[in-house]
């Protein structure tokens, strides 16, 4: 059994709704201050290469592997320009999920040992991390950003002071565990997202396990991967409102363990939808192993958190189960579509 030290819930109460609610203003004035500082570093070469409009059809393309992308690369940049896209990205992001972004750049540095690449090779490369603008921050029209590359994509979209898109936000981790003789051994950026799902796993009764546990082998990879739109046929697993206040703890944690990823106003406002939408509608669902054995060649888990407005995907089985990839898509508001075309049925254009 896991033990932990668990923290009340309590971003789920008034005080923390509260305070969220008066630095919502602060959210929204910094990532565009954020972002109207680094398109003013650029020169007029690097703004054909890191700006698009914001109804280009490039907004709504995203990758977690390395392949090649258009923005401005990190290693493009100049050392003013890199720390003001690193700022741009904070704005977003909470300081664990800051953190996780700052230590998946560095684990590209543990792939050039592992798999015997040069120094100076650039397929695993920690400066190969892309930064693209849609749009004008500086107008009143709608505008973004995308923070990209192998294992990292982050997206926000933006509309008069308002983030109305938080989504796809991908974070990964090959190894999930580093045990290569670097001085990352022993790191695992997303030990919270694994060891909690096991903790709730084995709460599990055998008649919860017979719903939650879809396949006895995991799937290869997130079952949406990088579509434009995440959709699944339906919704299976066990009900949160069928767990016991144990299992309701654990799985409340767990998802907290993703939105907190964001700064607290905008996880407040992907919670606010989710309770609209009735929390006790989400399900938890697995495959593959019911014991946690990173790199061992064993098969390998998935799981998955689901309900009508949200999808969250872990999956765990490449490099003999040490590479997890993890996801949280707004199955209505994926880079801002709905509250944007919300935005355009209100108003002439």
């Amino acid at each position: 059994m896991y033990a932990f030290r668990f923290l009340p819930f309590l971003w789920l109460l008034g005080p923390w709704a509260a305070l969220a609610q008066s630095a919502a203003s602060t959210a929204n004035d910094a990532m565009r201050e954020a972002a109207r500082q680094f398109a003013q570093t650029l020169s007029a070469e690097q703004k054909q290469l890191a700006i698009f409009t914001f109804d280009h059809d490039e907004r709504f393309v995203w990758h977690y592997t390395p392949v090649s992308r258009k923005g401005l690369s990190m290693k493009g940049m100049t050392e003013p320009q890199r720390r003001a896209a690193l700022a741009l990205l904070r704005t977003g992001l909470s300081d664990e999920g800051y953190r996780k972004a700052l230590d998946i750049m560095d684990t590209e540095n543990v792939l050039r040992v592992v798999e015997n690449r040069p120094p100076n090779d650039t397929y695993r490369d920690p400066d190969n991390y892309f930064l693209t603008l849609f749009g004008d921050p500086e107008g009143t029209q709608p505008w973004g950003w995308r923070f990209e590359g192998h294992h990292l994509s982050v997206q926000f979209s933006s509309l008069t002071g308002q983030i109305m898109g938080a989504t796809p936000l991908f974070l990964g981790s090959n190894p999930g565990e580093v045990r290569a003789e670097v001085p990352q051994k022993g790191r695992q950026i997303l030990r919270r997202e694994t060891e909690l799902a096991f903790a709730l796993l084995e709460t599990l009764t055998p008649e919860q396990r017979q719903q939650a546990v879809l396949a006895t082998r995991a799937y290869n990879d997130l079952v949406t991967g990088n579509r434009r739109r995440a959709s699944l046929d339906r919704m299976d697993g066990l009900p949160l409102a069928q767990m016991t206040d144990r299992q309701r703890t654990l799985f409340l944690q767990l998802l907290q363990t993703y939105l907190a990823n964001y700064r607290v106003t905008l996880a407040k406002q992907q919670l606010e939808k989710l309770e609209k939408a009735n929390l006790d509608s989400l399900r938890f669902a697995w495959a593959g192993g019911l014991q946690p054995q990173l790199g061992t060649g064993e098969n390998g888990w998935y799981y998955r958190i689901h309900g009508p407005t949200i999808l969250i995907e872990y999956d765990n089985t490449q490099n003999n189960a040490n590479h997890i990839h993890t996801v949280v898509r707004d199955l209505t508001n994926d880079f801002g579509e709905d509250m944007l075309r919300t935005h355009y049925e209100q108003r002439k254009h």
